[in-house]
């Protein structure tokens, strides 16, 4: 394997439902070495659901790889392609205690947690949460969730400006009146019951949540209706919601994880999420390695990031 390469594609070799109770049920697997060292992958979105390619940040010789679908998403029920399926048990404390369920459920003692954009948003949020559980942290586009973080994504003193053609075709389908709050707006929308309201308020969101996802362009994902809609319903509501975090956000608790070997990994041209936020998380937790990868933007795969994720998670494959 060269240094910029990840792992070749590997399969499951176990899967399963996992009871989270009031009927929703989790979707998770394991790949790799069964009885190598522990690595959760938590993705992003939130509502993105794991992808194939998750896999392959990780030695299958050395880790024993757990990934999962988030609730409401990817193979986990009820799926929020549906705007009628309720999300009010979908909250960053709850999947949280997922997380520690799942944990309990695969017997695992202590894993090195790895997080992408929303992922990184969770890792810190169970680290902070269980910082005796976690081995080591692994993170990539560092997604705060504060009140700025939201303002550069959702007004048109952010992002809007350097993609003037697709904020426009993000705040086009909304009425004038409304777009002194597009969160709020499209989330009557995107609740609406009527697939003629919600899929195309999905899909307009879908089209700004996926813009400029990397440095240099590439297709955006070919998702489905029902997919499209999830990832939109949950999305907004975790963004609606302030991302379900403590008031004094995740910067306060960095005390309860100081201790945990870490890796901040953020692209210098991260449109998504900029690199300052990977800066404050690193300013908060100096003893955090912090790298910025000067060209690359949001994607875990583009090249610069996938190489010292990889790095990273090979470095640890044999601390305790």
């Amino acid at each position: 394997m060269t240094p910029r390469d990840w792992y070749p594609p590997i399969e499951p070799y176990d899967s399963g439902m996992l009871a989270a109770g009031d009927g929703d049920e989790i979707f998770w697997e394991t790949c790799g070495n069964p009885t190598g060292k522990p690595a959760l992958f938590l993705h992003g979105g939130p509502g993105g659901g794991v992808l194939p390619d998750n896999r392959r940040f990780f030695d299958p010789a050395a880790y024993r790889i757990v990934l999962f679908d988030q609730r409401n998403c990817g193979r986990s029920t009820p799926f929020a392609g549906d705007p009628a399926v309720s999300l009010e048990r979908n909250t960053t404390p709850q999947l949280v205690d997922d997380i520690e369920r799942l944990r309990g459920h695969l017997g695992v003692e202590r894993w090195l947690v790895f997080g992408g954009s929303w992922g990184s948003t969770l890792a810190l949020a169970y680290a902070q949460a269980h910082p005796d559980r976690v081995s080591e942290l692994v993170l990539r586009g560092v997604w705060l969730v504060r009140p700025s973080d939201e303002a550069w994504t959702f007004t048109p003193e952010g992002a809007a400006r350097l993609f003037p053609a697709e904020w426009e075709a993000f705040v086009a389908p909304i009425p004038a009146g409304e777009q002194d709050d597009l969160v709020a707006a499209y989330g009557r929308r995107l609740t609406d019951p009527d697939p003629a309201v919600h899929v195309p308020a999905a899909r307009a969101w879908m089209g700004w949540e996926l813009t400029a996802n990397t440095l240099l362009p590439v297709p955006p994902p070919d998702l489905g209706d029902a997919q499209t809609v999830a990832f939109a319903h949950i999305l907004h509501h975790y963004i609606a919601g302030g991302g379900f975090l403590p008031e004094q956000g995740l910067l306060a608790g960095v005390d309860r994880i100081r201790h945990v070997p870490a890796v901040v990994v953020n692209g210098r041209y991260d449109m998504k999420t900029p690199p300052d936020q990977a800066w404050d998380l690193h300013r908060a937790w100096p003893e955090a390695e912090l790298h910025l990868v000067e060209d690359a933007g949001h994607g875990g795969s583009e090249p610069g990031i996938r190489r010292l994720l990889v790095e990273a998670t090979d470095r640890f494959r044999t601390s305790p």
